[in-house]
C-alpha cells in the first residue's frame, strides 16, 4: 500500500480481542451514512501518513493508542468521494483489556463490539466494509489463534 500521496482518509477494523468495535454515526442528514455502524477512522490532515490519520483518528474518536505493531494487514482502495484519491484500509488487533482505555469522544451516537459475523450483518453498517474484511479473510484465514 502506497504510504504518501493524496489518500483520501485511513479506517479500521480494530478487534478488541476477537471483537470488532464499531461506532453509530450520528443521526444528521447532512453527513455520509447518518445512523449506520461505522468503523475507526476519518479523513486525512496536514499530510500524514495513512497511519497518521487512522491513529489519530482513533484516539479522537475512542481515546485508543494504536502501535504499528497491532496492524496485521492494509489495502488501498479507491477513494469513495474522489477518484484520483484513494483510502487506506487496515485490520488491527488489540488486546479486550484496551476497553478499560475506552474514552468516547463527540462523534457518534455510542460505541459496541460485534463479533466479525454479527457486525458483516447488521443492517445498517456502511457497506464498503463486508468487500474488504471477506477480502482480509480470503488472504489471511482471519486473527491469528490466540
Amino acid at each position: 500500500m502506497r504510504t504518501t500521496g493524496p489518500h483520501n482518509g485511513a479506517k479500521v477494523a480494530l478487534f478488541l480481542g476477537d471483537r470488532i468495535i464499531s461506532i453509530l454515526r450520528d443521526d444528521d442528514p447532512g453527513i455520509p451514512f447518518p445512523d449506520m455502524w461505522d468503523l475507526p477512522g476519518g479523513g486525512r490532515e496536514n499530510g500524514e501518513t495513512p497511519f497518521e490519520t487512522l491513529a489519530r483518528e482513533l484516539h479522537e474518536e475512542l481515546g485508543l493508542v494504536l502501535p504499528a505493531d497491532a496492524v496485521t494487514w492494509r489495502r488501498a482502495f479507491p477513494s469513495n468521494t474522489n477518484p484520483e484519491q484513494w483510502n487506506a484500509f487496515f485490520v488491527a488487533q488489540m488486546p479486550s483489556d484496551a476497553l478499560g482505555d475506552i474514552i468516547f469522544g463527540n462523534e457518534g451516537q455510542r460505541w459496541a463490539l460485534y463479533s466479525l459475523d454479527a457486525f458483516l450483518t447488521l443492517d445498517n453498517v456502511v457497506h464498503y466494509y463486508a468487500p474488504r474484511l471477506t477480502l482480509w479473510l480470503k488472504e489471511t484465514g482471519g486473527l491469528p489463534e490466540s
